[in-house]
């Protein structure tokens, strides 16, 4: 029931398309130099845009594996050949389990919780990037030293746990058509020749991956860049 609400939303939202008009530009922010794609900055282009957007979430919420989806969407979207996530490890960041981590984790203080920042690309295109916080005493040994020693995407590592994916809140960080859109008056405009301007990051996913007994092992914070627009459109 929640999918198909969540695609009759998408489905809404690109009905929207078809209606006339352009809407003023919004405030801009610094556009992200791996962006290759520029979308028009007129009602219909802010539509497309909050469309794909959508679309993204929706399939991040309907699977359980955010590295497969993000696989499948830059093959759909020829972002790049083979159409290959791989993680690049930013070692540099350091970010201890607080007591919120331990708590939604269910551990103590005594536990082992180590910590994972990567970089998710597809070819040279980054997609997101990804906080994560996990218990390595509940996956297998190679488990635990593959994500401890390799770059290999978590999703891909822990695949063969068949775990589930709980999100705890999915939130767009930028909104295409500003609030009050609706109650503009469209009608006989077409919109400017400018491009749209997105800022670096566009969506933000909260989640809990569990065992199949429900044992969580990992908690996840996604941000999702907007080179995940950055595909070739037919204008």
């Amino acid at each position: 029931m929640k999918r198909a609400k969540r695609a009759g939303s998408v489905l809404a939202t690109l009905m929207l398309a078809a209606l006339p008009g352009a809407f003023p530009a919004a405030a801009r922010a610094a556009e992200p130099e791996a962006t290759q794609t520029s979308w028009p900055d007129s009602f219909f282009g802010r539509v497309q845009v909050l469309a794909l957007l959508q679309t993204l979430n929706a399939d991040l919420l309907s699977h359980d594996s955010a590295t497969l989806t993000l696989e499948h969407w830059c093959s759909a979207h020829h972002l790049a050949s083979p159409a290959q996530i791989s993680a690049q490890r930013i070692r540099d960041v350091t970010k201890p389990a607080d007591a919120a981590v331990r708590a939604l984790l269910q551990v103590d203080n005594d536990e082992l919780v180590r910590y994972r920042r990567v970089s998710l690309r597809c070819g040279q295109v980054e997609l997101s990037e990804a906080d994560n916080w996990y218990v390595p005493s509940r996956l297998t040994g190679d488990m635990a030293r593959k994500l401890d020693q390799s770059d290999e995407p978590f999703g891909k590592v822990v695949q063969p746990l068949h775990f589930q994916r709980h999100t705890q809140s999915a939130v767009l960080l930028w909104a295409p058509l500003p609030e009050g859109w609706e109650m503009l008056d469209n009608s006989g405009a077409t919109g400017g020749h400018r491009d749209l301007t997105i800022p670096a990051a566009v969506l933000e996913h909260r989640a809990v991956l569990t065992l199949p007994d429900g044992t969580p092992f990992s908690e996840v914070v996604e941000t999702y860049s907007s080179n995940v627009l950055s595909f070739p459109t037919a204008r």
